[in-house]
């Protein structure tokens, strides 16, 4: 892992497989680290003959952090986004979506198959619908257009991501407890991660970085960002979006708006799995993923 220069941020980053290989970039969603594209979901992407490249967003992991803008006001920013109103943020996720361009830019990537999940499915529709040059396939995994007559999360999630973790720092073990719990909430119902995986997780993520206000800022970009449905009806890239039918975060039916927006995409609903990508369905996931790839290289 290194950092690099991408306009106006550092960003961290490595990346694998053949380095002739086709570029294709990870983005990873609201909070979570790049670490969370698993090293086994990484390697099996190279095995398939992509150069894979992940990294941190801004505002979490080992990129830059945005001290200077302090906490968002998050009563102000709901009443705003009410009113209709343009929220008081200090970058939204077409920020976002720039700077995996400037991390493309940085390594001296001209194009690259667009990959994101969550809040990075997000930002990966804006790369294809705003940078289509840059992107070769667009692949959205669990995400959304964001139209505000999509149904909402379940009330479980929404609890889930609304409270605050403990502080690792001061209780570890009461940090680990509620990560736990909410992957449980979050997770695929059919395919059930271990505790002790998820214990791992917990605190490994933790021991590399830990900045919860981080999560707050690229919340309330997410807060900011309009829905994309007519940027994406532009997307000239082969597209695919993933959802799973059990997800409980973002509901199967942003997938299908996705895939409605977006022309010719192909849209893979996958039984059982919920807000996050179990070890067992890695194969479905880069089948498609490979095979959107093949629809850009004809």
């Amino acid at each position: 892992m290194a950092r690099i220069k991408a306009g106006d941020l550092h960003l961290e980053h490595d990346a694998h497989g053949d380095p002739s290989g086709e570029p294709l970039l990870l983005i990873m969603g609201l909070g979570a680290q790049m670490t969370r594209w698993s090293q086994s979901f990484v390697d099996q992407l190279a095995a398939r003959g992509f150069r894979v490249i992940r990294f941190d967003n801004r505002d979490v992991g080992l990129s830059d952090r945005l001290d200077h803008v302090g906490p968002p006001d998050m009563a102000a920013i709901f009443g705003a986004v009410s009113r209709g109103e343009a929220p008081p943020v200090a970058y939204d996720l077409s920020h976002m979506a720039g700077d995996a361009v400037a991390l493309l830019d940085a390594l001296g990537i001209a194009s690259a198959h667009i990959v994101g999940a969550s809040m990075g499915g997000m930002i990966a529709q804006l790369v294809a619908a705003d940078h289509p040059a840059r992107t070769l396939s667009l692949t959205s995994i669990m995400s959304t257009t964001g139209h505000p007559d999509l149904p909402r999360a379940t009330p479980e999630a929404v609890a889930r991501l609304g409270a605050p973790a403990p502080d690792p720092r001061e209780d570890l073990e009461a940090y680990v407890a509620h990560s736990i719990v909410s992957a449980r909430v979050m997770g695929s119902p059919a395919y059930p991660v271990p505790e002790a995986e998820l214990r791992e997780q917990a605190i490994s993520t933790v021991e590399r970085a830990y900045y919860p206000v981080g999560f707050q800022r690229q919340y309330a970009a997410i807060l900011a960002s309009p829905e994309r449905r007519s940027k994406l009806a532009g997307v000239t890239a082969p597209a695919v979006v993933i959802h799973g039918k059990a997800d409980p975060l973002v509901p199967v039916e942003g997938g299908r708006d996705t895939a409605t927006a977006i022309p010719g995409a192909e849209l893979v609903e996958i039984e059982g799995m919920g807000h996050d990508i179990p070890v067992p369905l890695y194969g479905a996931v880069i089948d498609a993923i490979v095979r959107v790839a093949q629809r850009a290289r004809t």
